[in-house]
Order: structure tokens, then sequence, then C-alpha cells
């Protein structure tokens, strides 16, 4: 098979392969199992030199073909101690460009499918999107895009001397080149979803109150997480001074710019038991297996006008169609694979009710007669499932079912048998499902070797019909009926699940 040459720092590349032109260049893909593959296309500028800390820049055109058949770098990001058989969720790729993106399609060239925009989560300073597959989206009629974003201080950092929100301002220029680009991989740039799962969740639902994002995507799928998860600027003051200080710099954009990429990560590590020592959820939580979160998107007034759920209330995107949900058991990921789960007392808990400022006799009877039998670190996992995720869901979908704005809701049931079936359906979980990735040994970490493909198939076709046309194929969440579909071995949809827990947090967003 004939092969040629190509500019330096593009490789040899093969005629046989397929090359799309798009408004930087050619890039050059493969075709596996019928999809086409292309893999860490650069949508932005390396964020280096000059441009670290700086606002992405349009990528510079190059001449020639631009092979993408690996997937690009991703952020710089601390290591995290993971469980044996987790270690993989936190996959990383080497190198400076890490502003790039990667597209599965089964139809170049100007077909209109429907696009979908992948944003990983990670907890706004870890993840990537090597891990995930978009051949099957792709084999049934999508156009998938999973999407690269600048973590941690890189991303997040808000002194007030600089841009900040530079992470979401990433994604917004992935978006903005599926707008300009998407179309020569078979995409309709027209009909786009933002989806993603934890901080990517909230970074989706961020961006629906992010006026720069305004007319970039049609709808948001926004699994386990909601927005809810955003700084004050003060709180991101507060943040950056310290990361300062764990530097010996001085607290200013350029001062810290300075520092390594391996310092600064170092540092992001010095300052999280600082932040440990006093918990606070609605700046970075911090009890008892809950990752401390120092950073998150920030209301700076320019990028981010406004926290997210009031700029939705206000009306901010209402011409985009949502579709959100949280599983039944997410604080179990964080609690069960670390062995914390059994030593969490009674104290740890009335702690936790505390610091989520819940009326502790209350929440105390309405969640043991929800779960009968449950121990202190059993109920936690539940009141770290409605902090973190479902009582924002709920905020998020009444805001919009309020105005009469369709929004539709779902909770993921099914129970992995996974650490002697203690880990239940937990954070993460329903990702495999989403993906229809059953079969790959990673997620079977968390899966089990026999998970039901029912539910897989299930799920999988209700998000590609949300994408393709904004009905997932059960009613609306209204503030009658609040029907929400649950997914387990069987899916179905129920009323009202969980009011008890719900209305207990009626009030506290």
């Amino acid at each position: 098979m004939r092969r040629v040459s190509t500019p330096a720092g593009y490789g040899e590349v093969d005629r046989a392969d397929l090359a799309v032109a798009t408004h930087s260049g050619t890039v050059l893909g493969r075709t596996e199992d019928n999809v086409h593959v292309f893999r860490g296309i650069p949508y932005a500028m390396p964020p280096r030199g000059p441009l670290r800390f700086q606002p992405p820049r349009p990528v510079e055109p190059w001449t020639g073909v631009r092979k993408t058949v690996e997937f690009g770098p991703t952020a710089a990001q601390p290591s995290f101690a993971l469980p044996a058989g987790l270690d993989e969720f936190y996959p990383t790729v080497d190198g400076n460009g890490c502003l790039n993106l990667n597209v599965w399609t089964a139809d170049l060239g100007h077909a209109g499918l429907p696009v979908m925009v992948w944003i990983h989560g990670g907890g706004f300073d870890g993840g990537g999107s090597s891990i995930y597959d978009g051949s099957r989206f792709a084999r049934d009629g999508v156009v998938l895009v999973s999407v690269n974003y600048r973590l941690g201080a890189e991303g997040f950092l808000a002194l007030g001397d600089g841009t900040a929100n530079l992470g979401l301002l990433d994604q917004i220029a992935a978006l903005e080149w599926v707008r300009d680009n998407i179309a020569a991989f078979g995409g309709d740039p027209g009909n786009v979803t933002v989806f993603g799962q934890s901080s990517g969740a909230m970074c989706a639902a961020t961006l629906l109150a992010m006026p720069a994002a305004s007319g970039l995507f049609r709808r948001a799928i926004l699994q386990s997480g909601a927005g809810n998860f955003v700084q004050t600027p003060e709180t991101a003051r507060h943040v950056g001074q310290l990361l300062a200080e764990a530097l010996g710099v001085q607290p200013t954009q350029e001062a810290i710019a300075s520092a390594s990429p391996a310092l600064l990560l170092e540092a992001q590590m010095d300052l999280m038991p600082q932040l440990a020592l006093r918990p606070d959820p609605r700046r970075w939580n911090g009890e008892p297996g809950a990752r401390v979160t120092a950073w998150q998107p920030v209301v700076d007034g320019r990028t981010l006008p406004g926290r997210p759920i009031d700029l939705v209330r206000a009306g901010a995107s209402a011409n985009v169609d949502v579709l959100l949900g949280t599983n039944t058991e997410e604080g179990r990921l964080s609690l069960v694979p670390s062995g914390e789960l059994e030593a969490v007392t009674e104290k740890d808990l009335a702690t936790a009710m505390r610091l989520y400022e819940l009326p502790a006799e209350r929440a105390s009877a309405i969640y043991r007669r929800g779960a009968p039998g449950a121990g202190p670190g059993d109920i936690l996992a539940l009141l770290q499932r409605d902090w973190w995720y479902r009582a924002p869901a709920y905020r998020l979908a009444e805001a919009r079912a309020v105005s009469g704005v369709p929004v539709h809701m779902y909770e993921f049931a099914w129970r992995s048998p996974r650490f002697d079936g203690l880990l239940g359906a937990c954070h993460f979980l329903e990702v495999p499902f989403v993906f229809d990735v059953l079969d790959d040994p990673r997620f079977q970490a968390l899966t089990g070797e026999e998970p039901p493909q029912s539910l897989a198939d299930t799920m999988h076709a209700s998000w590609i019909a949300f994408a393709t046309h904004g009905d997932p194929g059960w009613p609306h969440y209204d503030l009658q009926e609040r029907t929400v579909m649950r997914f387990d071995t069987f899916a179905s949809p129920v009323r009202d699940p969980w009011s008890a827990e719900r209305e207990l947090w009626d009030g506290i967003d």
C-alpha cells in the first residue's frame, strides 16, 4: 500500500485512511469496525508559554495532512490513589496540547446526523476523554465528539486579575469547532447535544448560564450534576491565595503562571489537606468519603454572570431541551472501594447533617425509614447523593418546569454486584450503560462480568432519541406528577420517587 510523506511532526499517513478537511487543515483518521474515528484533533492552540492561563486561541492552520489516530494529551492533573481495579478511571496522555477532541462517525459528508458532545468528569481536576469509546453512538446514527479541557488551577484559577473559567471557555471553543466543522464529519451543527457526568455534567449545566455558549447547543444531558458547584469570587481568591502560598509566590496570575506544571500540581495537592481541615460543603466539601473540590466554576460576573440555577430560573437557555438525573446510591463509590463505609460513625453522620444544614432529627427519621437497617455509612452515602447531585437536579428541573419549559428526569437504580454487592447503584455506574460498552473489561470493575445488556440497550437508545428529537420516551417532569424514569433491570416511569427526601431538601440550594 502506497505511503506518503507529510510535513514535519505529522508522521507518515496511509492513503487508504480517511481524510477530512476542517477549517484549520486536513485531518486523517481511520475506519474501525465500520466507524470512522479521528482522535486528538486540536480545537485550540496548546495553552503553554505565553498562552498559559489565557483564554483559548484559535488553532493555527496547517498544510498537508495531520494524522489523528491516537488520543491527544490530557490536561495536567494530580495522581490520585484509587483502589485496585478502579485505577484506569483517571487516564492520562502526556503532552502539551490538551485542547483536543475526538470524533466518531459512521457517515462522513453532509449527512445531517445528530451530534453529541461528551464532557468528561473527574472533580474539575482529573479525568480525560481517552476511556470513552464513542463507536456505539456512531454505529447508531450519532456523531459523537469527546473533549479534553484544562483542569485544576490551569482551568479554574480566579484571583481577579485575569480571565476566570478557562476550562469552561475551552469547552465553548470546542463547541465552536463543532459548529464550524462537524458537517464535514456527517453531523448537523444545528442539532448538538452537550452531555457529561459528574463535574462534566456540572460544566454542561453551567454552560446553560454562560452568554458565550448561547446558540452552540440545542440540548443538554446532565448525569449526576446540575451546575450546583460554583464558587463566589471571594472563595476563588481564597483558594488561589492558598495555592500561591504553597508555591511561595505572590497571589497573582502572572506569578502562579511562572511555576512549572509539575510544581503547580504539587502545590494543588498540598492545599487539599488545608481545606479538608475545615469542611464546608458550600465551598469544597470535605466530610468522610467526599473529595475536597477546590477548583470549580467561578461566578465572576463576566464569563459567568450568576449562579446557574438563578440564571435558569430567570430564563437562561429556555430554548435548550434538558434531560437530567442521578443514581440511587451515588455516594457509595467514594465510601465502599476505599473501605470507609464501615468506618463512618454516628458522629460523622451528625456532622454531615449539620454541614448540610438539615434538621437532624427529622432527616435521620426520613432516611432511616427509607433505608431500614442502614448503618451510618449507608445513610451518609444517601446524604452525599442528595447534597451533591439529587437535590440540585430537582432544583434545576423545578426551575424549568415552573416556567413550562420541557425537562425530563431519570434515576439509575441498577445495583452492581461488585464489592460483595455493597457498591450498589453508585456514582458513574450508568456511564458504561449509556455508552453501551458493557463488554469493556475496564468498566467491569464496576459492573461485574454479567451486567444486563438489555438495560444498556434501553438507556443508550433513550439518550439517542433525546439527542435526535428531544424526547427520550417518557413524560416531561412537572410539578404535579413529577414523573421520573427509573432505569433498573427493567425500566419504568415512577411518580415522585423519594418524595420525603426531596421535600427535606426544599429551600436548600
